[in-house]
């Protein structure tokens, strides 16, 4: 026989179960492994996070589900459904029955019924036999009776090793693709150290002295915008001092700058409006709610995923976003907390989250120029001594981060500056989203040569 015939999986598999069914007491310490869907990844089975179990609930698990070396883990539960993974580990563990185990019979090869599991057309058919609302699962009946294609071993053999022959070279593709855009992120983060050094473009002070003029200096400027601000201040009564900037450790700036607070470049600083998750909609009925998932670490405010909230007049005059607004992530994840957004096209009427604070600039500063260096090396540094931390969740606080020092050139090369940034970043964005799209293309490719694999007597 040459041709693959279609078997059950309780036909070409020793064993099918899961893990524990119960959730045991688990933690950073202990004698054994805990495996949960988590550690099943789309590249293999990834250790990382994983958590253990003392001896005594390790065997009470392992008792039922033995998982052995190059057994098949396979997530039959939750959001990841599908993902599969050869177990690589020779050693005892436990797990959890969001991981199914399969363990290949005689007539199989562990690595074959891998490749066949992940090839789209028995995914889709696993896939599409789950069952459950808040959590889907793919209970073992159903599991145990779907059909693979099994061939001969000799042919198995020849699948495994065309496939991975062509993964390889896909593999070396797609680390090259990654190696791009790391070098791409790189590439913006000068741009902006050398946007805000002065270093991207020809100074004002240099300009004005080949062409015989005057400026107006950073200083010169600030001191312009501090009395503008006093005296609309003096008309309402009351007027506030911005907060000095924190001269500590600051490099030396180029002709014609100076350095200052953020409080003093910013007219305005609001934090944003309080609505719950469960006053949220995806429906586009409301105002459009921009949240902390919408600004992204490059600078942008992403809308291609809102959600809406109801919100009264008074809410939307007061918490309402323009073109050129900043939007500060003051709360988030230890590694995203501090980001950025520079609103430039956004739905008319949107509001905003309450861990984001909006920040606008005066006559004299634009607000993209701040904006780009709140994201460049430098300012990110500054923010990082500022930050208050948790295990999982940080805070910048407004009291904290205005005081942080921003470095103002003259208006019209804060203009150049911006245009040249621009510029570059348009190239960039342009060269990232090829390498995005071939990546995609890369995991077409990988299901294309799985899908040939074990189309009806096709072969690789």
């Amino acid at each position: 026989m040459t041709h693959s015939q279609l078997l059950r999986l309780d036909e070409v598999c020793d064993k099918i179960t899961d893990g524990t069914h119960h959730s045991p007491a688990n933690g950073p310490d202990g004698e054994f492994k805990y495996i949960t869907a988590k550690n099943i990844k789309p590249w293999g089975l990834d250790l990382e996070d994983v958590t253990y179990v003392d001896e005594k609930t390790h065997r009470e698990i392992y008792s039922r589900c033995d998982v052995k070396k190059n057994d098949i883990l396979y997530v039959k539960d939750g959001a990841t459904t599908g993902r599969v993974a050869v177990n690589n580990l020779d050693e005892e563990f436990s797990l959890l029955s969001s991981v199914g185990v399969l363990r290949p019979g005689k007539d199989v090869r562990a690595k074959y019924l891998l490749y066949a599991l992940q090839s789209p057309s028995i995914r889709d058919e696993m896939l599409s036999r789950v069952s459950g609302v808040a959590i889907t699962r793919l209970t073992l009946k159903k599991l145990k009776e779907t059909q693979v294609p099994l061939a001969p071993l000799e042919r198995q053999d020849e699948i495994v090793a065309e496939i991975e022959k062509q993964f390889s070279r896909l593999d070396e593709g797609v680390a090259n693709l990654q190696r791009i855009k790391a070098n791409l992120k790189r590439y913006k983060a000068a741009v902006l150290k050398a946007a805000v050094e002065g270093r991207l473009v020809e100074t004002e002070a240099s300009l004005a002295r080949s062409e015989g003029r005057s400026i107006e200096s950073g200083d010169q400027l600030l001191k312009r915008i501090l009395e503008a601000r006093r005296s609309q201040s003096s008309r309402r009564g009351k007027y506030k001092e911005p907060l000095a900037h924190n001269s500590s450790d600051l490099p030396l700036v180029p002709e014609g700058w100076a350095w200052c607070s953020v409080d003093a470049v910013c007219a305005e600083t609001l934090l944003g409006l309080d609505r719950g998750r469960d006053q949220q909609s995806a429906e586009p009925v409301g105002a459009a709610y921009i949240k902390m998932n919408n600004v992204t670490m490059d600078g942008d405010v992403l809308t291609d995923e809102l959600v809406y909230v109801d919100a009264s007049e008074e809410e939307r005059a007061r918490f309402h976003l323009a073109s050129g607004d900043l939007l500060f992530n003051t709360r988030n994840s230890v590694e995203l907390v501090g980001k950025v957004g520079i609103v430039r096209a956004i739905p008319a009427g949107s509001v905003f989250n309450n861990n984001l604070m909006r920040m606008r600039t005066p006559e004299g500063v634009s607000s993209v120029f701040l904006g780009y260096q709140m994201c460049s090396p430098g300012f990110r540094q500054r923010m990082e001594e500022i930050k208050k931390a948790t295990t999982s969740v940080a805070a910048v606080y407004q009291k904290d981060m205005l005081p942080l020092a921003v470095a103002l050139p003259p208006i019209a090369e804060q203009h150049r500056i911006v245009a040249e940034v621009d510029r570059r970043l348009s190239i960039l964005g342009a060269v990232e989203a090829e390498v995005d799209a071939n990546l995609k293309r890369a995991v077409s490719l990988r299901e294309a040569i799985l899908a040939k694999a074990f189309a009806p007597n096709q072969s690789v």
